[in-house]
């Protein structure tokens, strides 16, 4: 990051790590709020209940970093939360493009509070469209990374996520959100990605 954040500022902003799968987007995301737990602040860390694919409590990166979060059904649970706790300082929101599309809103709110806003979550789908939420938080963040992996195919840049069902890259028609094991995922550069049909 080329800019200094001061955890003690009476500013509120949004932070928005970004990218395709495997770009250790978690990773920074557990990191950045740890540094501001480090600093004394009050952190909040919230993800949508629908996932657990790791761990139904924590922020689970691929590597194993965890974090205790809160778990809630839409925006307005997590809102709630943030101005219940009069102490709050920093939220994070991991897997942001999951919650319902009033996320943006109720961030800015937050933020227009004075809170720091730290959201993760990928940018686009394996159809390689825009994710809600996570679209329109680029424009409305003050700081954005976004994070690129290696190409599962060639090694190069990746920046697109392949879904793979059944060993072949998975069709156009499937559903956007699949909670099942019998899918994997592969970071894919712009000239290896097979764009679903």
């Amino acid at each position: 990051m080329s800019y200094r954040i001061n955890p003690n500022s009476k500013r509120g902003w949004i932070e928005l790590i970004t990218g395709c799968m495997f770009a250790g987007k978690t990773e920074e995301f557990i990191r950045r709020l740890k540094r501001y737990e480090y600093a004394k602040q009050k952190v909040l860390v919230f993800k949508p209940a629908m996932e657990n694919r790791y761990s139904k409590d924590n922020v689970t990166s691929h590597s194993g970093l965890e974090l205790p979060a809160i778990r809630v059904k839409n925006s307005n649970e997590l809102r709630e939360h943030v101005f219940r706790d009069k102490d709050v300082k920093i939220i994070g929101v991991d897997e942001v493009q999951f919650l319902d599309t009033d996320i943006v809103d109720v961030l800015s709110e937050i933020a227009d509070k004075g809170i720091i806003v730290v959201a993760n979550g990928l940018d686009k789908d394996y159809r390689n469209d825009p994710f809600q939420n996570v679209d329109k938080l680029l424009v409305q963040a003050e700081y954005v990374d976004k994070l690129t992996s290696i190409c599962y195919v060639c090694g190069g840049n990746a920046s697109r996520t392949q879904r793979i069902v059944g060993g072949v890259p998975a069709k156009a028609d499937e559903p956007l959100v699949l909670l099942s094991a019998n899918e994997k995922y592969e970071a894919r550069c712009r000239h290896c990605y097979i764009k679903p049909e």
